[in-house]
Formats: structure tokens, C-alpha cells, sequence
């Protein structure tokens, strides 16, 4: 059985992307008042933009975006929000052998991958059922009790290899 490319992920479009975000922004506040934190304007904004991301952000990248049309949002917002989504179980951090913690919105979607070109950076997510079932027969063969785990394959993307 062949991998699935899952590529890049396609934008939320209509009503239920607005649903969905004002659904996992409702998640946040909760979070936030459980935890005794207070509900900002800014945190709303960040939370707002980094949902509506398609793919891996860093905090740095995120900055800049919610930077351009509120300056008044500084750096350190942008990552203690980033912090405060990834424990509330709206993002995921990943970092890739750059060393740069990138953030993708977890929106329930089943495990992936990652294909990461070290030629222009463009990180492909992939889901392949043989893969996953090979590891947890390695696992067992070891006698080792999974929790979790992740796979990136490093390379040069199917454009970088045709520019060379």
C-alpha cells in the first residue's frame, strides 16, 4: 500500500471554518479561566491568526503576520500564546533538525509524518499505514511499550532536485 501524501493542508473554507475556529477559541478560553488566566484582546488576535494557518509556523513568522496589522503586539504575546495553545492541545510543536520550533494547529487529524527539504524548507506531511504498522512490530519485537513518536525524512523536495 502506497503512502498518502497529505501535502500541504487546504484552507477551511465557508462556515465551518469559522465555526471550527470560533469552536477550538472557545476550548482556549476555557483553558485559560481553569487556569486562572485572564482572557486578552491580544491572545484572541494571535489565536485567531494561528488558526487560520495552513501548515508549520514559527512564532518568529506568526509575529510578523499578526505584527503587520497590530503593532502594538509584541514578540514575547506571539510565543507565550504559542506556549499557552501547544498546552491546551490546540497546537503541536515541532522541531526539525533547524532547530526552529514551528506550531501547526492540532485539529484532530490522525498522525503524520514529515518530509523536510533541506533545499527550500518546504515540510510535506504524509501518512503511510505500512510504515506505522512496521513500527509497532519493531516495537514488540523489542518488547518496547510505544508512546509516542515521530518520523522526518530530510532531502530535496521533487523542485530543488529539478533546479539543480
Amino acid at each position: 500500500m502506497q503512502g498518502r501524501p497529505k501535502g500541504r493542508k487546504s484552507p477551511l473554507q465557508g462556515s465551518s471554518a469559522s465555526h471550527s475556529i470560533s469552536g477550538e477559541k472557545e476550548r482556549l478560553r476555557l483553558f485559560i479561566k481553569k487556569a486562572g488566566l485572564k482572557s486578552t484582546r491580544q491572545r484572541d488576535i494571535i489565536a485567531t491568526e494561528f488558526l487560520k494557518t495552513i501548515g508549520h509556523i514559527t512564532a518568529e513568522d506568526l509575529y510578523k503576520k499578526v505584527n503587520r496589522k497590530h503593532k502594538e503586539i509584541g514578540f514575547t504575546t506571539v510565543y507565550r500564546t504559542m506556549k499557552l495553545l501547544s498546552k491546551c492541545g490546540l497546537a503541536s510543536e515541532r522541531v526539525f533538525a533547524d532547530n526552529l520550533t514551528r506550531y501547526e494547529p492540532a485539529r484532530g487529524e490522525e498522525h503524520h509524518d514529515h518530509l523536510i527539504c533541506i533545499g527550500c524548507g518546504e515540510i510535506t506531511e504524509f501518512e503511510n499505514p505500512k510504515i506505522e504498522r512496521l513500527q509497532g512490530e519493531v516495537a514488540k519485537e523489542f518488547g518496547f511499550n510505544t508512546i509516542s513518536h515521530k518520523m522526518e525524512l530530510y532531502g530535496y523536495c521533487r523542485r530543488c532536485v529539478e533546479n539543480a
